[in-house]
């Protein structure tokens, strides 16, 4: 039997009726590059959040490095828990200021899907090979991801997702001159669902990095006496639960740092917008950033973040970690393009036309990036989307054949 035919108008309604008059709405939305007929009972978004999760790039985030390469241990972060925690905090926000929650997931869960192997390491060493070529970024890897190298529908390359969740990679990159801003200057600022996202980002790897690093024993209690936010939930915590130690007092502690953030972040947001009273997703975007956390919390926040720069981010494990991890990269980008048959075919099918096309006509969309991109860039893509797991196999096929004999 087939599914009951259901109106979209009825979710539309609701739009109406809950969203604030500033927060995005489904017929807000710019649209697709590749038109599509609207589905029966799902809105834009909630599509886009679908077409994500069942995305190879989502998967593969299982596989790839937060700070720590994944192999050390089962229970610090990897790329998607920490995906999942960003959505989980930023749909609580979205609720909170009545933004449409749809849309902020589907970009919190698209967010890092641009990220390579090794984490930040991998991302330098790919910026380095790629210098010549514009370097290398993952927010506009990302939407390079979403937009041409997915392979999930006959009707158009990429997943086509909306405007909206396009204009987050870019507008996270927070690069002006890239050509692939220029599909979005027209407008100030992104919406707040994406604001939102943006600095729920930070909040969460501040805070589980910490945790993490108390963990793996890179950093003890004694260490954050010197950092007052962590030393103010200390005091917090050990007020509301004072006969609580060991690892249930730390998690009592992360779990205050979280939640004196978002209630700040909700707090001040709400007190932003109380100021200018946007009337619309127009005025929104005619404004300065919205989102944020209160003067307080932010000192706080860079005390914080100086202090893992400095003994988490440049420990002697973590920083043995990353340089085996550019080793790793750079070895392999070498080798592929000296040696280009190496290269899996769907892969190679995208350079190899270059040869037989006389000057490649530009991207309608967006100007002076060649359809055909130079080897480098089809390595450097290859190079990116992998696990750590599976760059460090290739690594091994192609330097140590004999390694496991």
């Amino acid at each position: 039997m087939l599914a009951p035919t259901l109106p979209t108008d009825p979710w539309l309604a609701h739009e109406d009726g809950w969203l604030a008059p500033f927060a995005v709405r489904t017929t807000d939305s710019g649209g697709r590059r590749h038109p599509e007929p609207p589905h029966t009972y799902r809105t834009a978004f909630q599509r886009d959040r679908e077409r994500i999760v069942h995305s190879s790039a989502f998967r593969r985030m299982t596989g790839k490095t937060q700070v720590l390469v994944a192999s050390v241990n089962d229970h610090h972060r990897t790329r998607l828990t920490h995906t999942l925690e960003v959505t989980q905090v930023a749909r609580t926000v979205a609720r909170r200021l009545r933004l449409n929650e749809d849309l902020t997931e589907a970009i919190a869960l698209a967010h890092d899907i641009g990220h390579p192997p090794f984490g930040h390491a991998g991302e330098a060493a790919l910026d380095e090979c790629l210098r010549t070529f514009g370097g290398f970024n993952h927010n506009l890897y990302g939407l390079r991801r979403v937009d041409e190298l997915e392979e999930r529908y006959p009707e158009f390359p990429g997943l086509n997702l909306t405007y909206e969740l396009r204009e987050a990679f870019v507008r996270h990159a927070a690069k002006l001159d890239a050509p692939e801003m220029a599909e979005f200057v027209r407008h100030r600022s992104p919406p707040l669902e994406a604001q939102v996202v943006d600095v729920v980002d930070s909040l969460a790897y501040d805070t589980h990095d910490t945790d993490d690093a108390l963990g793996l024993g890179f950093i003890t209690l004694d260490d954050l006496k010197e950092v007052e936010f962590w030393q103010r939930c200390t005091e917090l915590t050990r007020r509301r639960h004072p006969t609580l130690s060991g690892h249930a007092f730390r998690t009592a502690v992360v779990r205050e740092l979280l939640a004196w953030q978002v209630t700040d972040l909700v707090e001040e947001t709400s007190r932003r917008l109380a100021d200018i009273q946007p009337a619309s997703l127009a005025d929104v975007r005619a404004a300065e950033q919205l989102v944020g956390f209160g003067a307080d919390v932010r000192r706080m926040k860079r005390g914080l973040e100086q202090f893992l720069r400095e003994r988490v981010y440049r420990h002697h494990r973590v920083l043995r970690m990353t340089a085996n991890g550019k080793r790793i990269l750079r070895a392999l980008f070498d080798e592929y393009v000296k040696s280009p048959e190496l290269l899996p075919e769907r892969h190679l099918r995208r350079w190899a036309g270059a040869s037989a096309v006389a000057g490649p006509p530009a991207d309608p969309i967006l100007p002076g990036r060649r359809l055909v991109p130079h080897l480098e860039v089809v390595v450097g893509d290859y190079l990116a989307g992998m696990t750590d797991r599976y760059a460090q196999q290739e690594y091994r096929r192609l330097f140590q054949p004999n390694a496991d004999l």
